[in-house]
């Protein structure tokens, strides 16, 4: 018996840790945790956790284990620490080898190195990178130290010498791989969360979940082509075809870089190549740039000081704070941006950089705050893409130039109408 243990790679296609564990000819489980540590309250009072993610994702692990029942593979579902239950698991099942993706940042790391500690010596764990749209062994660095600092230069060198490899499928196991073991998907309420009504004005109405990421590239790429314009259109604030969105998707694995990558392929190939396709596989360099920053730096990109070691004398103002969460700042633009993450997990691009410059750059408060913030409440939280971006948007990190936004000016050139603001400062939840 092999188990594949998922975790943000919740995916039967292009899913090389479950793709490895098939090729075995050995019997497979799957197993899937909602680890209680990732529902407690942070250091700075956030649940790590907030209830438009989790839903996200319980949705996600509903879809997977339809899926991988398509597969003959039985997914086992936990609300307990990996680093005990697993464990047992192995020794129930006689389990000999563990399939899962690699993961190197600090917490990540900490849970996989506590289910080793507890098992067997003879028990393999097999780590597969499978994150990437550019494998690290395709990189063309000799090692993750030889990445420059910024993402311009790594950019041009990868794509003139770094491949992006084809995707795989995974074949069916026969009807007896499936256990009688039977587990349940745990409720918002099981988690210690609240149940929600989807706002009506999110730009982010979608459900978790590989077909459901499927169907939006189907729709975003094929029946609209709003592909086609996404370059002209992707800075925009307003309703759920301004962009992709498929960050959310992207973040816990419903769906690989890779297959974004061929489909847009495929699209400038059957209908059009332009400055939108392109732009959409350079959002997907931007997301690995941010990968391999956290490869180099190790557990710098969680420190205040960041990947520079910059000494600023960060504020920790609990008022400031409260008025920028509420959206009671000085600033409408940012009011309005911080109503709609609270309301609905989501918020757009140019929204996130607006009101993290105001945040670390105006009022010089510690940006990890409003990191740990945004980790709790996006739904499209990815770790490194999180801090990386604040880190960015905080002159600790990868910006070259170390910009402050100019909030006023920001908000009369993408939103001259009022028509974001005027969304979402109608009577919401703080008022």
């Amino acid at each position: 018996m092999n188990i594949v243990w998922f975790k943000n790679d919740l995916r039967t296609q292009d899913n090389h840790s479950l793709l490895k564990a098939v090729q075995e000819n050995q019997p497979v489980i799957a197993v899937y945790f909602f680890d209680p540590g990732q529902f407690k309250t942070d250091r700075f009072g956030f649940k790590k956790t907030e209830k438009y993610r989790a839903q996200f994702l319980i949705e996600t692990v509903q879809e997977l284990r339809s899926e991988l029942k398509k597969l003959n593979i039985s997914l086992l579902i936990y609300t307990e620490e990996p680093e005990t239950k697993l464990p047992k698991l192995i020794k129930k099942y006689e389990a000999q080898k563990v399939y899962l993706q690699n993961e190197w940042t600090f917490e990540e790391r900490l849970i996989i190195d506590g289910v080793k500690a507890n098992c067997e010596d003879s028990v393999a764990f097999i780590e597969t990178y499978d994150q990437f749209l550019i494998h690290p062994d395709d990189l063309p660095y000799t090692s993750f130290s030889k990445i420059p600092e910024v993402f311009t230069q790594w950019r041009k060198k990868c794509e003139k010498q770094a491949d992006i490899r084809q995707t795989v499928a995974v074949d069916p196991l026969q009807p007896e791989n499936l256990v009688a073991e039977e587990t349940q998907i745990p409720s918002l309420e099981d988690l210690g969360l609240e149940s929600f009504e989807v706002d009506e004005r999110t730009a982010f109405p979608f459900k978790g979940g590989a077909l459901q990421a499927l169907k939006r590239i189907e729709n975003y790429f094929w029946e609209t082509k709003n592909l086609a314009r996404y370059k002209k259109t992707r800075n925009g604030l307003v309703g759920k075809d301004y962009s992709s969105k498929l960050s959310a998707w992207l973040a816990n694995g419903s769906i690989s870089p890779r297959t974004i990558y061929y489909q847009v392929q495929k699209f400038e190939k059957e209908e059009t190549k332009n400055d939108s396709t392109y732009w959409l596989i350079f959002e997907l360099y931007w997301r690995d740039f941010f990968k391999y920053v956290s490869l180099k730096h190790g557990d710098k990109i969680f420190h205040l000081s960041g990947i520079l070691e910059k000494d600023y004398d960060w504020s920790t103002n609990k008022a400031a704070r409260e008025e920028w969460i509420e959206g009671r700042t000085k600033y409408d633009f940012v009011n309005a941006n911080m109503k709609e993450i609270a309301l609905t997990g989501f918020m757009s691009n140019r929204g996130r950089q607006n009101v993290a410059s105001f945040w670390a750059k105006e009022l010089q408060q510690d940006w990890r705050i409003g990191a740990a913030y945004f980790e709790s409440m996006l739904i499209d939280y990815d770790v490194h893409s999180n801090y990386g971006n604040w880190l960015y948007n905080s002159g600790v990190g990868n910006d070259p130039r170390d910009r402050k936004f100019n909030i006023e000016s920001q908000a009369d050139r993408y939103d001259g109408d009022r028509k974001y603001r005027d969304l979402w400062l109608a009577k919401t939840l703080f008022d």
